[in-house]
């Protein structure tokens, strides 16, 4: 079982970018919309986060912190009861269902993903998670016809679409908005910002964009164009109405196909790091799962096997991000930073496994958002007192 679900979810990640693009081809021909005329969206049940309720986002993000002395210390969590900006979340690949499009119904995995990749920025924002007819593992693994795919495709990416002109007409009331996605989630994102934010009036209110996990296109040498003609891709912390994107990949295992590439002449594939949008390395913030994830082995945190019963795990001055790029394309490298006096175990988990072997074709892809979540709310906090200082002017 868990093979078939690491190949599928290596196939979707895989193919939907191409599907996507084929989606867009024919989007003069066929229409590339919101699905419905009206207010799906009114029904709360088609969200599975909205502020002021108890819902999916309601998670325990209590994490240990392991320093290099082997020391555990505990951070709890506990948001703002108002955060000055909204953040606007869509999900990764998690869909078994047996369609080529997932249905309504939430069940444990949207729970797990929004633990792992948004409810923590609730620091930071008022949170918005829609749910939407994604595309499945077994609709993105290549094993449908391609017509029934892209129209898979067209199903969720409407459903996306109704979600945002939803959230704007009745929810947003002028705030600012960080657009937060991840695989899938950040492809349809992409789309979103092509169609109904690049050079439109909504484009004022995006405080920034995290496109984690997928493949933006810019010229190369140039930080806007390919994808968006006018949202260029973040160089400051002090930058707002910018993008983040990256693929993430350990520095002993970089790419080994085209997953961090592309083939559109005179293009590359962007990567910003948000522990350091203008470049170079710097060390990440992160918060691991202290879970075993697809295949792979429960993580170790002390060379004397001492237990994080907490879901979350942050080891400071461990890990560095740095954009680099090699022959395969350009992605964002995980260094760690071992020390033999370091009481840790100097190694994360995060990569994918398949028959007990590690498959190294998606790097660190389950993690991308772990590897720099406190990057990415550090950035969060300084774009957004940009975005709302600019707004006194």
């Amino acid at each position: 079982m868990i093979s078939r679900m690491i190949g599928a979810l290596i196939g979707a990640t895989l193919f939907t970018a191409s599907v996507s693009a084929m989606a867009e081809q024919q989007t003069e021909a066929v229409g590339l919309g919101a699905n419905v005329a009206g207010g799906l969206y009114a029904d709360g049940d088609k969200w599975l986060c909205l502020p002021g309720r108890a819902d999916t986002c309601d998670q325990d993000l209590a994490t240990t912190v392991v320093d290099a002395d082997g020391t555990m210390t505990l951070e709890p969590f506990a948001p703002p009861v108002d955060a000055p900006v909204d953040c606007f979340y869509i999900y990764p690949t998690i869909s078994l269902d047996q369609d080529a499009n997932a249905d309504w119904n939430e069940g444990p995995e949207e729970g797990r993903v929004i633990q792992q990749q948004l409810a923590r920025f609730a620091d930071v924002c008022r949170v918005y998670a829609p749910k939407y007819r994604q595309i499945t593992m077994l609709g993105a693994s290549g094993q449908l016809p391609r017509a029934e795919v892209i129209q898979a495709f067209r199903t969720a990416y409407g459903d996306v679409t109704d979600a945002w002109r939803y959230y704007l007409e009745n929810y947003n009331q002028g705030r600012g908005i960080i657009l937060i996605g991840h695989s899938q989630g950040s492809r349809m994102l992409t789309q979103l910002i092509k169609t109904e934010i690049d050079g439109k009036p909504s484009q004022d209110r995006i405080v920034a964009g995290y496109l984690n996990g997928t493949s933006v296109v810019v010229p190369n040498g140039q930080v806007v164009g390919g994808d968006f003609q006018s949202m260029p891709l973040c160089t400051s912390a002090s930058q707002v109405g910018c993008i983040v994107a990256y693929r993430s990949f350990r520095d002993t295992i970089g790419p080994v196909n085209d997953y961090a590439a592309t083939t559109r002449p005179g293009m590359v594939i962007a990567c910003v790091n948000p522990a350091a949008p203008a470049g170079g390395e710097a060390p990440l913030h992160s918060y691991l799962t202290t879970d075993a994830l697809m295949g792979g082995p429960v993580p170790r945190w002390t060379m004397d096997g001492k237990t994080v019963d907490t879901p979350f795990a942050s080891v400071p001055g461990l890990l560095t991000g740095e954009c680099v790029s090699n022959e395969k394309g350009q992605y964002l490298t995980i260094r760690i930073k071992a020390d033999p006096d370091d009481q840790r175990t100097d190694d994360i988990t995060g990569d994918i496994y398949s028959d007990g072997r590690l498959n190294p074709d998606m790097g660190l892809h389950l993690i991308d958002i772990n590897l720099v979540m406190g990057n990415l709310l550090d950035l969060a906090r300084s774009q957004s007192e940009v975005w709302l200082a600019h707004q006194k002017d």
